[in-house]
């Protein structure tokens, strides 16, 4: 039986952080052999991220519906007719409640999203600041996404010790407005700047199987990877298709598409976050151990995602254990 060798120097060398990349290179990433396209992102992630290390993120929905944007996939939308009503945003320590469960069940993000458009001064956004400190002061990092927000909004919530801002691009440039028409592209890459210039780290992703071709995909990642620095957290979902909403009668997506994407977006951001994050709860254990395999170095953790389900905490637990992967589990007094 012949074993395979470990790693040499020149595997240490298996990546090199670009930021050039065209969509032709990526679309011949995205249509490669599957085993050869999972051995180039394995040997990439090796290199980039020594040890198969798992972050667990919790994710809280603070403010639920209602939101103004008209997001094709979205439940939360007023557009929309959904089974999502709209309710006051939480207080300040009802969250902090969750955010300390949440550590105690082996998260190190806790992330808070809000539904709205914009970011509005005032007691809400207040409100906000005091839930990102208390989250810092628990240990954990603190992760935000609430729509579009100034200048001055960002400087305070990065004051504030906000680790990291989510604003997904959710797809291509060339087939953005017909997902979403009250937010342009402009719109959320400024965002994006707002937050960089502000000493944020970004989250950014998008979602696969709203119709998109092959090249909307490879056009989304390349506008991600040409990004100078690559966003610190990528995110690739995977649509949860609800009822009410314009995408609610499409089909589920091919499990192993979406290990295509997680595999893709690990070689052109090496030393991203590569987040396995909605629509997990459809692919199934072993497309979900494939994604870890390609590349995906973080899972949100709990049962639910803002409004969709998410496999449950044991579940988890039991996946990666399966899987020989390292995450910071740590339990509660209640197991």
């Amino acid at each position: 039986m012949t074993l395979l060798a470990p790693p040499t120097h020149q595997d240490n060398q298996a990546f090199l952080l670009r930021y050039d990349w065209t969509l032709d290179e990526i679309k011949e990433l995205l249509e490669k052999p599957l085993m050869e396209l999972l051995w180039q992102a394995q040997s990439v992630h090796r290199a980039a991220n020594p040890g198969y290390k798992v972050q667990l993120a919790s994710l809280l929905s603070v403010k639920t519906g209602g939101c103004t944007e008209d997001c094709a996939y979205c439940p939360q939308s007023i557009h929309n007719d959904s089974d999502i009503n709209a309710t006051a945003p939480l207080n300040v320590k009802p969250v902090l409640d969750r955010a300390k469960a949440a550590k105690d069940a082996g998260a190190d993000r806790f992330c808070m999203g809000w539904a709205w458009r914009e970011i509005k001064d005032g007691k809400a956004f207040d409100a906000m600041l005091q839930m990102v400190r208390g989250v810092r002061e628990l240990g954990l990092e603190a992760c935000v996404t609430a729509g579009m927000l100034t200048d001055q909004q960002a400087l305070r919530l990065a004051e504030a010790g906000l680790t990291a801002y989510n604003h997904n691009l959710d797809t291509s440039p060339e087939k953005y407005d017909r997902i979403i028409t009250t937010r342009t592209y402009k719109d959320r890459l400024e965002t994006l700047q707002r937050v960089r210039a502000a000493g944020i780290t970004l989250c950014c992703g998008g979602i696969i199987g709203m119709g998109e071709s092959l090249v909307d995909r490879a056009s989304l990642l390349r506008v991600l990877a040409t990004m100078d620095p690559h966003p610190e957290s990528v995110p690739i979902n995977s649509l949860v298709a609800v009822e009410g909403t314009p995408l609610e009668d499409m089909n589920s997506i091919d499990p192993l598409e979406m290990v295509r994407m997680v595999a893709t977006a690990r070689i052109l951001m090496p030393k991203s976050r590569v987040r396995l994050s909605a629509g997990r709860e459809q692919l199934g254990r072993e497309a979900q151990i494939l994604c870890l395999q390609a590349g995906a170095d973080s899972i949100f953790y709990g049962d639910t995602l803002l409004t969709t389900s998410n496999p449950i905490v044991e579940a988890d637990r039991e996946l990666l254990s399966q899987a020989g992967v390292q995450a910071n589990w740590k339990l509660s007094e209640n197991g």
